[in-house]
């Protein structure tokens, strides 16, 4: 296992941490076999998606439509409810097929970590399960 850190700017924001998946494998030469990327954080998450310009912006404009208003029972501040939320329905996980090397990606595809509630920061953890 390894774990990398990223130090967040913003109260919400997308960031590419595909180069940095990519390093960590090639660290650790797996061939094939499976990817396995987590964030350790309840206010953050991980998907997959592609970056050109707009779509981060995009994707958080759409995501700040999703939390309702409501009278929340959460015991801690309830201005983190929302990015809970969002954190449960994005996920906070990933596996990504490793083939000869290298992940399996769409052409389009980046892995992309989803600040919700930053700046903070945000470390991930990366395991490797290789094929038998």
């Amino acid at each position: 296992m390894e774990k990398i850190c990223f130090e967040t700017k913003e109260k919400r924001e997308v960031i590419d941490i595909t180069d940095n998946v990519v390093e960590v494998l090639t660290k650790h030469g797996l061939k094939n076999g499976v990817c396995n990327v987590f964030v350790l954080h309840t206010t953050a998450a991980l998907t997959v998606g592609e970056l050109e310009a707009g779509n981060g912006p995009d994707l958080l404009n759409a995501l700040e439509s999703i939390p309702p208003k409501l009278k929340y029972l959460h015991d801690e501040d309830h201005n983190h409810v929302g990015a809970h939320i969002l954190g449960a329905l994005i996920g906070s996980s990933l596996s990504l097929p490793v083939q000869d090397g290298k992940l399996v990606l769409g052409q389009w595809q980046r892995i992309t970590l989803v600040e919700l509630d930053g700046p903070r920061e945000r470390t991930i953890d990366i395991t490797f399960t290789p094929n038998a």
